[in-house]
This record gives structure tokens, sequence and C-alpha cells, in this order.
């Protein structure tokens, strides 16, 4: 029996455009506006042949601004950990009319758990501790509106089990129990505090640090999980994959 071939998309057509997105900050929104910018250019470093822009929901106009600028089926990319209310209710209504496809956020990148537990085996080698005996404390913003939020951690913290075997994990929220520094509480100085946080913000310079002086935290505290080295190129990955997806 003869078969039909089905007709592939023609990728001439569909526009390599990306506008990464994230939250920002309302009260002081220029310092994520540049780390966000700072954060397109090297993506865009590895997609050459790509217009990479990006804009804070909290800067003013600028969302709009670079909207303005996109063509037909050009992909936003939410620099968010979890499909919680800003991805599925707000940035949806802020787009509008606007003619774009909005993929996964970083939180759900099924690549994301290797950056993680990478990130975390380099720094107890540097630290000389064996894995065996570390803790690692996710830190997450968690959420009293939804449970997406702390599912998304929990569910890391199963991935990062399958994939390094440590003494022990917490997580710990900002908006939600357990606290972070209900969570912190215990830890030895062989620990690990890795905040679940895709942009460093007021979150992660006041609230995780405060939490962790409470609780006595005598480990290790890295940079936001968004800024882990590899996480340029995972966005520049997952940008291709989805473009390749799209429909002619």
């Amino acid at each position: 029996m003869a078969h039909r071939q089905l007709e592939q998309p023609n990728m001439s057509l569909v526009p390599r455009q990306a506008l990464i997105v994230s939250h920002g900050q309302p009260s002081d929104p220029v310092p994520a506006e540049d780390t966000l910018k700072a954060l397109a250019l090297k993506v865009a470093a590895q997609l050459p042949d790509w217009n990479i822009q990006s804009a804070t929901l909290a800067a003013e106009g600028r969302l709009e601004a670079a909207l303005s600028t996109l063509s037909p089926g050009a992909l936003i990319y939410p620099m968010f950990m979890a499909n919680g209310w800003f991805v599925t209710s707000a940035l949806p209504k802020r787009l509008g009319k606007t003619e774009a496809t909005v993929i996964d956020p970083l939180g759900l990148d099924p690549s994301l758990p290797d950056l993680a537990a990478q990130a975390l085996k380099e720094t107890a080698q540097h630290a000389g501790w064996s894995l065996l005996q570390t803790t690692i404390l996710l830190a997450a913003h968690g959420s009293g509106r939804s449970r997406k939020p702390a599912k998304m951690a929990n569910d890391f913290a199963d991935a990062i089990a399958a994939r390094i075997s440590v003494a022990d994990i917490r997580v710990g929220f900002v908006e939600e129990v357990p606290f972070i520094e209900q969570a912190a509480k215990g830890c030895g100085p062989l620990s690990i505090c890795l905040p679940l946080f895709a942009c460093p913000g007021f979150h992660t310079t006041q609230d995780v640090p405060d939490a962790l002086r409470q609780a006595e935290f005598p480990g290790v505290l890295l940079p936001v999980l968004g800024e882990a080295q590899g996480v340029p190129q995972l966005i520049a990955n997952r940008l291709q994959q989805s473009r390749r997806s799209l429909p002619a």
C-alpha cells in the first residue's frame, strides 16, 4: 500500500527570533533588565543567525516595545522556574494579539537537572567533600496560590537524587512551608544551598541569605541556578528544538 509522504515545515519561513522574558524587579527594574540582556547576549553567541532579545515584565513598556519588533512565529522563552501564574496567565495577557509561541520555561527543561547536579558535584569537589556526606538544600520560591512551583521544586529534588548520591536533599520555600529557615535547620558544615531561581533578585539577595542566617546554616550558598554554567547553551538548544517543531 502506498504511503503519502507528509509535508515538512518550510523552515525558511519560520523566523529565527526569540524574546527571553523574566519577571524583573518592580521597585528597581534596571538591574534585572541589564542581567537579562547579558543572558540574551550569551544565548545569541550560541545562535549567531538568530535575533535574540530580552524584556522583563516589571520594566514599564519594555515588553511591549520588544513585542512590536517580532515577526509572526517568533518564540517567547519564559525565564521562570515553573508554569505558574506569571507564565500561564500574566504573560499571555501581556502578549495580547502578538503572533508568537510561548515555550516551556527554564525550570521545566529536562536538561536542567544535569546542570544542577554538575554544579553541586563541582562545588563538593572544590571543597574537598564527599557527596555521600553532603546535604543539599534547594531553596525555592513556592506559592500560596498555586501548587505548581512547589511541585516543580520537589520533582527537581527527585531528579537530582536520581543523578547524584548525597547524604540528604531538602527543599525549603520563601512563600510556603517548609520555609527555607525550617529546612536549613540542622544542616551540618558539609551542606550546599542551591537557589532554584531563574534570575537573581530580592528573594535571592535578601530572603534566602536572611533565612540561612536565621537557621545558622554553615554551608555553601551557590548563585541562582539560572546563572549556572551551561544555561545559555541549554536555552539555545531549546529554541532550536522548538523552532523545528513549529508548523509551517
